[in-house]
């Protein structure tokens, strides 16, 4: 092994670390401030409805028509994303600052969700980063997304993936009202995330 790819799988589980941190800090709370949020020590256990909203995951699910991924794709993982929607106080009110989610196959915790927005496995350090093309608002809970890919990295889960699609959320919406400048919220938030690859 490289000390290129050393480098690269500790850096990856660093950010593992920090954002399971922040999101099962969150689960407690409902809301995390800064320093709280970058402690990396917090144990790595799963959350307790995860398994029953996975399970829901196989249900018939509607994707709205402006979601739907160009012909030529193919599903390559379902995942349940859980953790926080981090929000910052910017000129009075809350601004989206990051999420932070980790990635759930069944109830095995198999990757995270960052800035960027990046989404990372933690099985193989493969990730994708990816922009919105199109969303779904939704009455009480983050917008539906179509996202494509704009940078790749590795050959593994996340390699070759060229969109995803937010689906299925769940919480995650800032509070409404003002708030002070150095203030920051971390609002619980669940979603599946749907991934595709070029057909083969």
């Amino acid at each position: 092994m490289s000390r290129t790819t050393v480098f690269r799988k500790s850096r990856v589980l660093a950010t593992a670390a920090a954002t399971a941190a922040l999101a099962l800090a969150a689960f407690g709370t409902g809301s995390v401030s800064s320093a709280s949020a970058s402690q990396p020590g917090a144990p790595a256990t799963v959350p307790a409805d995860t398994q029953a909203v996975s399970q829901s995951l196989a249900a018939p699910y509607d994707i709205p028509a402006t979601l739907q991924v160009p012909a030529g794709y193919q599903r390559s993982a379902v995942l349940l994303g859980k953790g926080v929607q981090v929000y910052t106080c910017t000129s009075g009110a809350w601004t989206l600052l990051e999420p932070a989610a980790t990635l759930y196959s069944g109830v095995k915790a198999v990757g995270l969700h960052s800035r960027g927005p990046e989404w990372i496995s933690t099985v193989d350090g493969s990730a994708v980063n990816a922009t919105a093309v199109a969303s779904v608002s939704q009455p009480t809970a983050v917008a539906e997304l179509l996202l494509k890919a704009t940078a790749n990295r590795g050959t593994g889960t996340f390699g070759k993936v060229a969109y995803v699609q937010r689906l299925n959320t769940k919480g995650g919406l800032a509070t409404t009202g003002t708030c002070a400048s150095t203030n920051q919220l971390a609002v619980p938030y669940s979603a599946t995330y749907v991934f595709y690859t070029p057909a083969s």
